[in-house]
């Protein structure tokens, strides 16, 4: 898939999740089956879907995506100002969800100090498939 399919793509499931209700019933109809082809097969995602499982957690889960910027058409981006408290930036190679060019590019947004770093191999869920290597950048960051 190009970048800009993946990117066409990734608008589109950030729309779908904007559908408070729909969304939820769609990832879990026919025994997820839509959440698993969502998710590429990285990783057992039995044990997420156990966890959304639980009362509420879906939704509070897509919550997260609804409280960003909702979709918009391409255009001009919002005129927001430059973030001032120092930043770090981390992507994954293995992200089929977000894009490590604009993670990268994202700098030019921050006057504060800056730092990027790559995680090899991680899938979207950083957290969950290199802890250690993030815990790692985390601490020498906030250090």
């Amino acid at each position: 898939m190009r970048d800009g399919e993946n990117h066409e793509l990734v608008n589109a499931i950030r729309l779908f999740f904007q559908f408070e209700g729909i969304a939820e019933a769609w990832l879990q109809h026919d025994d997820w089956a839509l959440l698993r082809e969502l998710s590429r097969g990285n990783g057992d995602i039995d044990p997420y879907i156990s966890d959304l499982s639980r009362p509420n957690a879906l939704t509070a889960s897509l919550n997260w995506y609804r409280a960003n910027l909702a979709p918009r058409m391409p255009g001009s981006p919002p005129n927001l100002p430059p973030v001032e408290a120092p930043t770090l930036g981390i992507w994954s190679t293995n992200d089929h969800y977000l894009d490590g060019e604009r993670m990268k590019m994202s700098g030019r947004f921050v006057k504060g100090p800056w730092h990027y770093e790559q995680i090899d191999g991680a899938s979207h869920w950083i957290p969950l498939d290199a802890s250690d290597r993030l815990n790692q950048l985390l601490i020498e960051w906030l250090g």
